[in-house]
């Protein structure tokens, strides 16, 4: 039986744990790019979560939230069994490919609103209320 060799880690991926951007954010920002600019041609496999993991010197989750965000962006294709490829490019892919917007931030949202300083009632993306009292 043939054992499958994993592609090697990609060197011109870095992350800086010091940097204001989550780590996940960066591994995504830096994969996206090498897709678009087609540095990782369509069809190739990349590594596992496990392997690029422990090459970054990150958790898992991060890589997985990353690889995640790149599958709902059509960008890469994960099956069970077989890895993770990039998908084949199209252009309608690419102009629909816009980068994971920021978390949503309850307190600059806050700021933002100009509301009084004692109190406003906002909602969240469920229509829930959510009171705020300084």
């Amino acid at each position: 039986m043939k054992r499958r060799l994993n592609p090697p880690p990609m060197p011109y991926l870095k992350t800086k744990p010091q940097s204001a951007c989550p780590l996940y954010r960066q591994v995504y920002d830096q994969l996206r790019q090498a897709i678009l600019e087609q540095k990782l041609p369509p069809g190739a496999r990349i590594p596992s979560t496990r392997a690029l993991a422990r090459a970054l010197g990150v958790s898992r989750n991060t890589v997985l939230i990353a690889y995640e965000a790149l599958v709902a962006d059509a960008l890469l294709a994960a099956r069970k069994g077989s890895g993770t490829h990039v998908s084949m490019p199209s252009e309608k892919i690419r102009g629909l490919a816009t980068p994971m917007g920021r978390p949503f931030d309850l307190w600059t949202a806050f700021r933002e609103a100009r509301f009084p300083v004692t109190s406003a009632c906002l909602r969240d993306p469920d229509g829930n209320p959510l009171y705020l009292h300084r």
